[in-house]
């Protein structure tokens, strides 16, 4: 239930949040696993792979924006954007599943095999969270209980990032045995059920508050005109695509981190020498970053209360990026240092996830003070566009460097391959992390402007009587 200053009640917060739990089932899989799935248990090559992630944004490029239009122009009696999360999520789960299934065919089939179910998940991601991304802009009207919101969003993703972290590789070993091909799907099979009931647990306890204003009829060519003159989402947009590349480059090439440099190896703690495989290793490594994101994401109101979230955003990131280009001067062996590291980074991360959303929505209202006109779900869908194209181009990266620098799979790797792979894991994301950092030094929208923008569209809605609710921020 709504009171008079937008708050929303913690059941709504929760349900909206796990949403997000649910993408990143297979967000994170994509992130950390998929790379490593398609060159070391699918069977293509890193090169092959790089390109494939890059080329299907081509057709991202009309569908997310596509998909934006559609739902703003949707209506039901469950609202316009709640009813997808009801019709797309077994198809969700459905394409999931056949992604990491390999079938028995040739080479060339199954490339073929790997873009067709690549892109159709892509496109099923596209068609839910989109909404969902957008439901977030319209679950009230208060700019600050959006940004709890998104916190509460971002701390259900980061709990779908640890049951990616603890139990995937867990799964594929128990249920494939010695045919990892038949545990991968098997494993994404389970995950695929867990996001289906999640998807329908959002749409059961959400409830749609803001409108566009009354008799609105807006043309695809207006739409698409108010967002490419909305500097403030051009200016976070370009910094998702600089972060996202610069998160899914260290994320995708961490697996081959410690497989090829890491290694097995004994770890002194606290006097005591503990012998640890790099799987082991590695599983530690993303749970105690996953952890140390959580307590950032936590925090992350009370930070962008007192400095804004467009200087959170960029201060975190920052951070976040020195951090992670610093692992370039630690030897494998400096294990200790390594997870100082990554607790350092990942707990930065935290709150950039958070705000990230949390800004956009901002930049919705934004469009409307300015435009008077109002596109939630272009805006989020656009937004989802750049979050994609940043894993598109951070995954081909990594793929055109491994390749680039002569790695092999599952052979012992040469020392120019091995300097591609620290490269990977620390300097050139950390260059994509800056150029975000730069890109929001000139974000225009502070705490004091929204403060403004929000009291006059709530004082717009009173006077011509939208459906929205009649509340002030704080």
């Amino acid at each position: 239930m709504q009171n008079n200053s937008g708050r929303l009640s913690i059941r709504e917060k929760v349900g909206y949040g796990v949403g997000d739990t649910a993408s990143n089932l297979f967000f994170q899989v994509f992130i950390l696993f998929l790379l490593y799935f398609y060159t070391d248990v699918f069977g293509i090559s890193a090169a092959a792979a790089g390109t494939m992630f890059l080329v299907t944004r081509i057709w991202d490029a009309v569908n997310d924006p596509m998909m934006g239009m559609i739902a703003d122009r949707t209506n039901t009696r469950w609202g316009k954007f709640r009813p997808y999360l009801l019709w797309c999520a077994v198809p969700f789960g459905i394409f999931g599943v056949l992604m990491f299934t390999t079938p028995d065919i040739s080479p060339m089939g199954k490339l073929i095999w790997a873009y067709v179910t690549y892109t159709l998940m892509m496109m099923i991601y596209t068609a839910i969270n989109v909404p969902y991304s957008a439901l977030m802009g319209v679950i009230t009207p208060n700019s600050n209980e959006r940004t709890v919101v998104s916190s509460f969003r971002f701390v259900s993703a980061f709990i779908g990032m640890l049951i990616v972290q603890y139990s995937v590789l867990k799964m594929v070993e128990k249920f494939g045995g010695d045919n990892e091909q038949l545990g991968w799907q098997i494993a994404m099979g389970v995950l695929s059920v867990l996001a289906i009931i999640l998807f329908l647990i959002t749409f059961a306890t959400t409830k749609e508050r803001v409108h566009p204003p009354k008799g609105q009829k807006n043309t695809l060519k207006q739409d698409t005109l108010d967002l490419f003159s909305n500097m403030p989402w051009l200016l976070i947009g370009g910094a998702t695509i600089f972060q996202l590349t610069y998160l899914v480059m260290r994320g995708s090439i961490i697996m081959y981190y410690f497989e090829y440099l890491v290694k097995s190896q004994d770890v002194v703690l606290l006097g005591k020498t503990y012998s640890y495989s790099f799987k082991e290793l590695a599983t530690a490594f993303l749970l105690s970053g996953t952890i140390a994101t959580v307590i950032g994401a936590v925090l992350t109101n009370f930070i962008s209360r007192a400095i804004g979230k467009s200087k959170s955003y960029a201060i975190f990131l920052f951070i976040s990026g020195l951090g992670c280009g610093l692992v370039y001067f630690l030897r494998p062996d400096q294990i200790v240092l390594l997870f100082v590291l990554q607790l350092i980074t990942s707990f930065c991360v935290g709150p950039v996830s958070v705000l990230q959303w949390a800004i956009y929505t901002d930049t919705a209202d934004y469009s409307e003070w300015k435009k008077g006109r109002r596109a939630t779900a272009l805006i989020m869908a656009a937004s989802l566009f750049a979050l994609k194209l940043g894993v598109a181009i951070g995954g081909a990266s990594v793929a055109w460097i491994l390749a680039g620098y002569g790695y092999v799979p599952n052979q012992e790797q040469t020392v120019r391959s091995l300097q591609g792979i620290r490269l990977g894991i620390s300097i050139y994301p950390a260059v994509f992390a800056m150029v975000g950092v730069v890109l929001m030094a000139f974000y225009p929208l502070n705490k004091k402007t929204m403060m403004t923008i929000e009291t006059d569209l709530i004082e717009r809605r009173k006077k011509y009587e939208f459906d929205s609710p009649e509340t002030k921020g704080e």
